[in-house]
């Protein structure tokens, strides 16, 4: 759908430097823009690109000025970027209703809103909120509630007891609310622990495609509001991660680990259990932490450890070949002193 220039500025806060009565088609990236394109430009480089371009306009940053295209100035060029792709590519929209192949249990409560796609399956008691999505092949176990605007992508299973906040959006194949990982040595046999608690996602959470939340063994895993989680994610048994954290891929977090909010984990990084995370810490990728992190703190490692002092380290490891050849050409040195000194 096409849209003015002023249109596009009232809609991401900026304001038009230029033909306010342009039309623009589509937003693309420069190098693929055509006329009637909106392009964006969040620093020099991309803005000198962007003027090379066939674009009609581009979103920069208010320091920004041009002879040749349309600008929509705004503060922030990345932010009003991502606002203009849901102006251009909204959100599909799903039909009020349950599918006919749908299975949905006589006691569950489904708001007229809401929408049940083909081959769900809905469990006793089940409590889905006003327009919310199960899209299709979605399985939603006994007593589990859905706030409003939920959107479960395709295939994405959700275990009994599971509690899910306002407007959160959990992507295909992802498992929530799984058998904690629990075992105790039983006489050389590996005796299951019955895993008896839920999972608990607060409001304006995402989870990727392929992910993992196991349930608590006593009490509730919990994903706090406003959490972003990446694909391919496993998060253990009673874990409680804070408001606002990025959990990126192939993140592994024990259980009963707590991370505080606005916590970043990089990709790969694996937490031992039974950890406490503080807030605002930052873990940098394929890192191993094994303490306890204090809040604000940037870690890297295996085992991971405060970033200025393990860089330190790299420093002396790469420095080390240096010193070990100045080291045996003192040996060297001294030992032939040494006899030098024995024939006198």
């Amino acid at each position: 759908m096409p849209f003015t220039a002023a249109e596009i500025a009232q809609h991401v806060g900026g304001e038009v430097v230029g033909d306010k009565n342009a039309i623009l088609n589509n937003i693309a990236p420069a190098e693929s823009a055509q006329a009637g394109d909106l392009t964006f430009a969040e620093n020099e480089d991309y803005f000198a690109r962007a003027e090379e371009s066939a674009a009609t306009a581009v979103i920069a940053e208010e320091r920004f000025k041009s002879t040749r295209k349309i600008l929509i100035r705004v503060p922030n060029a990345r932010i009003a970027f991502a606002k203009a792709m849901a102006l251009f590519f909204p959100e599909r929209t799903y039909a009020a209703g349950k599918h006919p192949t749908a299975v949905v249990a006589a006691s569950a409560r489904i708001d007229p809103t809401a929408h049940i796609g083909p081959h769900c399956v809905v469990g006793e008691r089940v409590k889905v909120g006003a327009r919310s999505v199960l899209q299709g092949g979605n399985f939603v176990g006994d007593d589990s509630k859905l706030a409003d605007d939920v959107n479960l992508f395709p295939n994405v299973t959700v275990y009994p007891r599971t509690e899910i906040g306002r407007r959160v959006r959990i992507h295909a194949n992802t498992v929530v609310g799984s058998d904690g990982f629990g075992y105790v040595q039983d006489g050389g046999v590996h005796r299951k622990v019955p895993q008896i608690g839920n999972v608990i996602i607060g409001d304006d959470v995402e989870i990727g495609a392929g992910v993992t939340i196991d349930r608590g063994a006593l009490g509730s895993t919990v994903i706090g509001k406003g959490t972003k989680i990446d694909n391919l994610v496993q998060i253990a048994h009673n874990v409680e991660i804070g408001e606002g954290s990025i959990i990126v891929a192939q993140v592994g977090i024990s259980g009963s680990t707590r991370l505080g909010k606005y916590v970043i984990l990089a990709g790969q990084v694996g937490i031992a259990g039974h950890l406490q995370i503080g807030n605002q810490v930052t873990v940098a990728a394929k890192s191993g932490v094994m303490n306890n992190i204090p809040d604000g703190g940037k870690w890297l490692g295996v085992p991971a450890q405060p970033d200025r002092q393990f860089k330190r380290q790299v420093i002396a490891i790469q420095h080390l070949p240096e010193l070990l050849k100045r080291v045996a050409e003192l040996e060297k040195k001294l030992g032939g002193k040494a006899k030098g000194d024995s024939k006198e």
